[in-house]
């Protein structure tokens, strides 16, 4: 099954609650909340009390994606504001196995996030305590940029090793994701698509949503 994450990124965060409904009338499955903390990447979003806040207005599933340094300290209060996905950058932890048990501890779901450069050989070992592995398909830090075409190989990789280990860990795909590129990332074996200026940019919500799970 194909599922849509919409990232609040690209959303008017003036109307907030607006543009949720939006998404949650128009068939997404998750809520992607990407939290950046300006140090792991050159840009700063949100935190906590918008995760909070998100909680109280919706029953979408909230995807937190941590692209902070040193996420193991902000793991706990993430959980408690309401966080049900939360995943971590390979890149930011120094003792991946202990933070992927730690999120499992919170009672949340665990997921990795992969930077365009990093070999995803890194997660064999971890890959069967994963619910999710996130491949970014740009460099992470800013939304509205163009997909890296040799992602599509690295989705390729990941579903090969996946099926390999007898595992139904999901693979997200977050960036650059169109109407007109799905097709070839879902067909590469990726069922989790976020989607940010495609979605809150378009001129129908409900409609950009159908066709990125249906093309």
């Amino acid at each position: 099954m194909i599922k849509i994450s919409p990232s609040l990124l690209a959303c008017n965060f003036a109307r907030l609650e607006e543009e949720v409904r939006k998404i949650e009338e128009g068939g997404a499955h998750y809520v992607h909340v990407d939290v950046m903390d300006g140090h792991f990447v050159p840009n700063i979003s949100v935190g906590i009390p918008i995760v909070q806040a998100l909680k109280s207005i919706t029953k979408l599933s909230l995807d937190v994606h941590l692209m902070i340094s040193d996420p193991d300290r902000y793991i706990e209060e993430f959980a408690k504001a309401g966080a049900d996905i939360i995943t971590v950058q390979q890149e930011a932890c120094i003792h991946l196995d202990r933070t992927v048990r730690y999120i499992k501890e919170q009672g949340k779901k665990a997921a990795v996030a992969l930077n365009p450069a990093t070999d995803i050989r890194v997660l064999e070992y971890v890959l069967p305590m994963l619910d999710m592995v996130l491949i970014m398909s740009v460099n992470p830090g800013f939304g509205g940029q163009k997909y890296i075409p040799y992602s599509t190989e690295k989705i390729k990789a990941l579903k090969k090793m996946i099926d390999k280990m007898g595992l139904k860990t999901d693979i997200q795909v977050d960036g650059g994701v169109t109407v007109d590129n799905c097709r070839e990332i879902k067909a590469a074996g990726a069922n989790v698509l976020v989607a940010g200026s495609a979605i809150f940019q378009s001129k129908d919500i409900k409609e950009t949503i159908r066709k990125l799970i249906e093309y």
